[in-house]
């Protein structure tokens, strides 16, 4: 799948070569100037389709270099998600039952449309600010209209939109606009995908098992409501699976959460904030809520780049890539120890649309509870200055 996207974003004009950089003239003055090469296409194809994320050039897959034509920005979107969209197909073929993987992949699509949606309606909107100004925000056919700051104009709003929100819903972290310069309620839209554990697709593998553990929890509670063992898969989800999955739940919330208020109460925390007021705080909880879910990318007004940010975002990271896991494969080896319960007629269908709606009011309340007062601290209250 590398070669195959490699080569496609070569016939797009991705750079790959092993040669020096090269010095040409610029076409509006006479002054040189150095074009940065390598072998970009090769290593975007591996990181996109590997949910990795860090960019080849400075500016990741905003520079016409890494990212140069429509196509070439769809393909690459496609990349994040494809495999981790896949293996929910591949999980309900390995369980037996191809339904429990549609019914996964039907919530996860649904949450990314919805949130998708909320980001472009914010980013089409325009800024209040600009319009002030006196500055036309009206879409046109001449004028993409909205708020176009951060964006490249070969891709528009509805583009960038829809890598942002590929990208924080799946553990990647490339970009091709700057999130730091979305409106309140789109930086909203990052920052949440992220905050829910990045299980809205997710990385390779990680995006399947997070969204598991929200399963268990939503048969769980559904059976207490009926007054029956919970069971998914024709296997009991007893006490032990429902605390491996809240401590899945919970270690994301605890890490991002604690980091946030240690670096704001911490003076070297608080050193390198250069945006003040409600934003300073939305930048803080991104890079924790970047680095708590193993995304990678950033509200890039935050000086992250000191001995204090690199230490504990470091540690954030560390737990978000290995301590998720033990649990995980706890459930796993719990699950497989069990015996295959037939299913009976007060068994929980767990592949019908009122299961897809169960799950997705288990995912929103779960993670508006969790982050929901943080939220209303940095982006939510952002945006009720911005329009008041």
């Amino acid at each position: 799948m590398s070669i195959v996207l490699a080569l496609a974003l070569v016939s797009q004009g991705v750079v790959q070569t092993f040669s020096e950089y090269k010095t040409v003239n610029g076409l509006q003055s006479s002054a040189e100037q150095n074009l940065p090469l390598g072998p970009a296409a090769s290593q975007i194809a591996i990181k996109q389709l590997g949910t990795n994320g860090g960019g080849f050039f400075n500016v990741n897959s905003a520079h016409p270099f890494e990212n140069p034509t429509p196509f070439s920005n769809f393909l690459e979107m496609l990349a994040i998600l494809i495999i981790p969209a896949a293996l929910c197909y591949t999980f309900g073929k390995m369980v037996g039952d191809t339904r429990q993987g549609w019914t996964l992949l039907i919530v996860m699509t649904i949450i990314f449309v919805a949130l998708l949606s909320v980001a472009v309606w914010s980013e089409q909107g325009g800024n209040p600010a600009f319009a002030a100004m006196g500055i036309d925000q009206t879409q046109t056919n001449i004028n993409p209209g909205g708020n176009m700051e951060g964006k490249e104009v070969r891709f528009g709003i509805v583009n960038s939109a829809l890598w942002a929100t590929a990208t924080t819903a799946a553990s990647n972290g490339s970009v091709n606009s700057m999130h730091d310069s979305y409106m309140p309620l789109g930086g909203l839209v990052t920052m949440w995908l992220m905050q829910l554990g990045e299980i809205i697709y997710g990385g390779v593998g990680s995006g399947l098992y997070g969204m598991l553990a929200f399963v268990i929890i939503a048969v769980f509670v559904s059976g207490l409501m009926v007054g029956r063992t919970p069971e998914y898969l024709g296997k009991k989800i007893e006490a032990y699976e429902m605390k491996m999955a809240s401590i899945m739940i919970l270690i994301p919330v605890f890490v991002v959460l604690t980091g946030t208020a240690v670096a704001l109460m911490s003076e070297a925390g608080r050193a390198t904030i250069y945006n003040p007021s409600t934003h300073g705080f939305s930048e803080v909880l991104y890079a924790f809520s970047s680095a708590g879910n193993n995304n990678g990318s950033a509200f890039a007004g935050l000086g992250a780049n000191t001995p204090f940010y690199n230490t504990i975002l470091g540690f954030a990271m560390l737990i978000a890539r290995y301590w998720l896991a033990i649990p995980a494969l706890a459930i796993a080896g719990s699950l497989a120890s069990k015996k295959k319960v037939p299913a009976g007629a007060g068994t929980l269908p767990t592949h019908t649309p009122l299961f897809i709606a169960w799950l997705i009011g288990v995912i929103v309340i779960v993670g508006a509870l969790s982050f929901l007062p943080a939220l209303a601290l940095g982006p939510i209250v952002e945006h009720l200055m911005v329009f008041k």
